[in-house]
């Protein structure tokens, strides 16, 4: 996991620079992606439950961004908020970040409608996509190891470092 860890930091420093030096990318780092990263690094799962998670997400920044758009109010905060939960209930998202990413356009508010949920698929999909290379590079570096430890694994390691 510590690779992992080092990994998830390096994606999120990598974000943050970005944002910050190109204007026009200034959205790619919110909070909550800090959230969702340790979230998607701290747990083991499976392609599908990590999928349904950054669909829950992106779901969710598409129902805060409409809803803001359609009327910039406190009752639209309050809508926002029920249908999250309720589609965090409903489909069984162990992922609070999720809630936090719908409330993303309250307290950033986007020049055009599509601007957050595009920028939440971005950079959760490239999110899931490092984990999953580190997990691959993980298990191909452990299988490797295994093998030069196999049968004389060790005496073909010795023989080769002696010549």
């Amino acid at each position: 996991m510590n690779v992992k860890l080092a990994v998830i930091t390096i994606y999120l420093v990598l974000i943050y620079w970005l944002s910050s030096h190109v204007p026009m990318l200034e959205p790619l780092f919110y909070p909550t992606l800090g959230a969702f990263s340790y979230l998607l690094v701290s747990r083991t799962m499976n392609l599908k439950e990590s999928a349904s998670i950054m669909a829950g997400a992106v779901f969710a920044s598409i129902t805060g961004t409409a809803f803001f758009f359609w009327l910039p109010e406190t009752l639209s905060l309050l809508a926002t908020f029920v249908l999250c939960i309720i589609m965090i209930q409903r489909f069984r998202l162990n992922a609070p970040p999720i809630l936090a990413i719908a409330l993303i356009p309250f307290f950033e508010p986007p020049a055009t409608p599509w601007t957050i949920p595009l920028v939440v698929f971005a950079t959760l999909t490239a999110l899931l996509v490092t984990l999953f290379a580190v997990e691959r590079a993980a298990g191909a570096w452990t299988s490797l190891q295994r093998s030069n430890r196999g049968p004389g694994g060790a005496q073909q390691k010795d023989a080769i470092l002696s010549e």
